[in-house]
């Protein structure tokens, strides 16, 4: 059986497509025209005097802004700067007495070694495990924060913004919140992010979904890479341990990805060495023979600290609530950073992870028996035959220079080698309808799969302000090239292999694997070319106003599919209104394409298919950003889509017409953060329905989902112990699948609700134990994936716990 997957789920070698507006580039022209003249240069001398823009605002904000706009990061507890409000700082000064302004009358104090600056108040100390670094261009690491929301984020524009700052919908779940609620995994992440939801294909596959489209465009870093989900090669089974964030930017992302779906983008962020050396152990156990083991361990090198390090290990033995089932994953992650001049930061690091499954599933259970009822198996039934197995494995080797030049503006270049490969020989009965009486009726699908994608990412910047009347502006100038190859060998058909299954209600998996011929019945071998020039303008129209403008001139070549795409132009636009210090009102048109080989019947290839997107909504950040709330309305547009219209292209070719695609109408509402000190939470609502020619499409995720995840320190005689609970709900989703006598039919999925719990307790400032308990109602629940006919059962309750020592 070829593993293929409908249009909506993206299929195997999918005829992805977005649009193209035509091939003009006046706003592109526009911003840089607009700000080149005013770019400044030269080399930033240490303590040499630069321009200093500060207003007046949180310590923390303050000190984030300063590290933006000289080479020094800053090192602190999270409760230093808790309640401090500094001082407008402007001129032209040298860091340290810009530093010395915002700390006046503050009673913090500071010790400076190379670009690095420490705080302590007097007779203190900064703890080692409450560290913050503010100085860093993909945003505000979250580790050491306690929070569970971000300071800053880059992920939008690569302009350095605060949430409340940023045009578009963004979530982003924190290191805190992934220690709390002990999310290890991709899939556990998107399970706390509001507005995604998942489909399940099988033991080893899931598809996310937002504002009704699937989830292919990751980054690693800032680096965007597609996801192929038919041959998923390790993108969702990424261990989070280390990651310091993973941030979801809604609706169309092209002006940073290039080409790409229009739901949103996920992007992970690596950890950081730190400045001080800690680290942490952590040991864990759970139901159905569950272990797992971490290391993490970082510091500085050299003894002036110029040179810093860090690792990361982690192996999870993990069995399943399916039967036979069971995945081990060895993870390792290293990076190190070296300051070769007190301006200029090298960062080298790579990761890698394997994960070996046994007596993996493939597809599903079927969702009708041969009289058309449900098929209720239990929830241990696992239809993958003991031989089955889906083999993943990363390999990631990434250098990063930055450079800090006068006047505030910086330099980026990153290169990143990506290496996603898969290693399947996959038997699974899922095939049919099983009859009640005796179990008959259901066939096996097999099918062996070896491939892998190989990526190599160049992306180089530049960032920084520049004068126009009279007023500060920001401006980001970078190009991007990618080259990717992907290639499978697929195997399918096993002569003499008997696939039908003697009684489906007894299965155990127990049949031999199939002995493949020597040649592949298919092969691919694609090469996909990207190349792009985007620049980004934040214009400080008045205080209280600011105007972004950008935008992507793209080249896309994929000669095996037909898509050979140049002047591609992706356009950025963006306006936010500070109502007063605490709300703010925005809108945003954002855009993204996807190349598509369908031609009309002139022969013509059609456009690529373009994803609009249109958002408003409202901000707000409270207690000086530790508590930021949005509501937003948005409407997502698909154009160019492929539309067979009867005839035929000149060399005999299906003939198509382009048509509006898929169009999602919703609105959203977001919290996180700290609402008081000992109170943290992360909270959204989503409501969105897509629709194609007026009809509803992206059925399998729902219209409107709800999550509410908290966690709460005590205090007194209870002091150390932190308790937190979530609840996530979603409305009923359906799909029309195949029932018995060649007919379909429509499922509907019922509304369903989980709640988990966790709880941990601090025995020492070194030694806590942790407690954490899913799906405590021990809700029995599925999913289903149509276009296969199939369900999966959910995960029964489950409890692990753990141990930490830090050191």
């Amino acid at each position: 059986m070829i593993d293929f997957i409908s249009d909506e789920c993206r299929a195997p070698t999918p005829k992805r497509a977005s649009q193209v507006l035509p091939a003009t580039l006046t706003t592109l022209a526009l911003t840089i025209s607009l700000a080149l003249a005013f770019v400044p240069g030269g080399a930033l001398a240490q303590d040499a005097a630069v321009r200093i823009n500060i207003s007046r605002q949180s310590l923390s904000d303050a000190l984030l802004k300063l590290g933006q706009q000289t080479s020094l990061q800053f090192l602190y507890s999270s409760d230093l700067a808790r309640g401090v409000v500094a001082p407008a700082v402007s001129g032209t000064m040298t860091p340290e007495q810009a530093l010395d302004r915002l700390l006046t009358g503050t009673g913090i104090n500071y010790s400076r070694t190379g670009n690095t600056v420490n705080f302590s108040r007097s007779g203190q100390t900064t703890k080692l495990d409450a560290v913050v670094v503010t100085a860093n261009q993909l945003g505000e690491i979250t580790e050491g924060s306690g929070s569970y929301t971000p300071g800053a984020i880059a992920t939008a524009t690569r302009l350095v913004l605060t949430p409340r700052e940023t045009p578009q919908s963004i979530s982003v779940v924190t290191r805190q919140q992934m220690d709390d609620f002990n999310l290890t995994s991709i899939d556990q992440v998107m399970e706390h992010t509001p507005g995604i939801s998942i489909v399940t294909y099988d033991s080893e596959r899931t598809e996310y979904y937002a504002r009704g489209f699937a989830i292919q465009n990751f980054q690693y870093d800032g680096i965007p890479m597609t996801r192929n989900s038919a041959y998923s090669a390790g993108n969702t089974l990424s261990d989070t341990a280390i990651y310091d964030r993973i941030e979801v930017l809604k609706g169309a992302t092209g002006l940073l990805t290039g080409s790409g779906t229009p739901g949103a983008t996920i992007n992970l962020i690596r950890k950081k060495p730190t400045h001080e050396f800690n680290g942490h152990v952590t040991l864990g156990a759970g139901r159905w023979d569950n272990y797992r083991g971490e290391l993490d361990v970082g510091g500085p090198v050299n003894e002036s600290g110029t040179v810093r390090a860090r690792a990361v290990a982690a192996y999870q033995d993990k069995g399943s609530h399916l039967d036979r089932y069971g995945r081990e994953t060895s993870t390792f992650y290293g990076i190190l950073e070296a300051d070769l001049t007190q301006n200029t930061l090298l960062t080298l690091g790579f990761d890698y992870q394997d994960n070996k499954p046994t007596a993996s599933s493939w597809g599903g259970i079927p969702i009708l028996n041969t009289e058309g009822r449900f098929n209720d198996m239990p929830r241990s039934f696992n239809n993958g035959a003991n031989f089955s197995h889906w083999d993943q494995y990363t390999r990631t080797a990434f250098v990063t220079l930055e450079h800090a030049f006068a006047n505030d503006w910086i330099g980026k270049a990153q290169f990143n080698h990506q290496i996603n490969g898969y290693d399947t020989n996959l038997g699974a009965a899922a095939a049919g309808f099983p009859d009640p009486a005796n179990g008959k009726g259901v066939s096996m699908w097999l099918g062996q799969y070896i491939g892998e994608t190989k990526s190599d990412a160049f992306d180089a910047y530049l960032s920084g302000p520049f004068s126009l009347f009279g007023r500060e502006h920001e401006l980001v100038l970078g190009g991007s090239m990618s080259e990717s190859r992907w290639t499978n060998k697929g195997y399918w058909n096993a002569p003499g292999y008997d696939t039908n299954v003697a009684d489906y209600y007894h299965w155990q998996g127990n049949v031999p694997g199939p002995a493949w011929p020597g040649g592949a019945d298919y092969t691919d071998d694609e090469t996909t070319r990207e190349q792009g020039l985007y620049a980004t303008a934040r214009w400080n129209l008045r205080d209280d106003l600011k105007l972004i403008t950008g935008g992507r001139w793209s080249k896309y070549r994929n000669r095996t599919e037909g898509q050979d795409e140049s002047g591609v132009f992706v356009p950025y636009l963006g306006v936010v209104y500070d109502l007063n210090d605490i709300w703010s009102a925005y809108a945003s048109y954002t855009s993204i394409f996807s190349p598509q080989s369908k031609q009309d019947a002139q022969g013509s290839t059609l456009d690529p298919l373009k994803g609009n997107n249109y958002e408003a909504g409202i901000k707000a950040s409270f207690y000086n950003g530790r508590l930021n709330a949005s509501a937003a309305v948005f409407q997502l547009e698909q154009d160019n889509f492929g539309i067979e219209t009867g005839g035929f292209t000149p060399t005999g070719g299906v003939a198509y017409r382009a048509a509006q695609g898929v169009k999602t109408k919703g609105f959203e509402f977001e919290v996180s953060g700290q609402v008081t000190p000992a109170w943290q939470i992360s909270a959204g609502y989503t409501h969105n329905v897509a629709r194609q020619q007026g009809e509803r499409v992206s059925t399998l995720t729902p219209a409107n989902q709800f999550s509410l995840f908290s966690s709460y320190k005590l205090g007194g005689q209870l002091s150390g112990l932190t308790v937190g609970a979530g609840a996530r709900w979603q409305d009923k989703t359906w799909g029309v699948i195949s029932a018995p006598g060649g007919k379909s039919v429509k499922h509907t999925v019922d509304d369903l609700l989980l709640v988990d719990l966790m709880a941990r307790y601090d025995f020492t400032k070194q030694l806590s134990g942790s407690l954490k308990v899913s799906n405590l109602l021990d809700k029995k629940y599925y999913t289903i994936f149509s276009w296969y006919s199939t369900y999966t059962w959910g995960e029964p309750r489950n409890i692990m716990a753990s141990l930490r020592y830090k050191f």
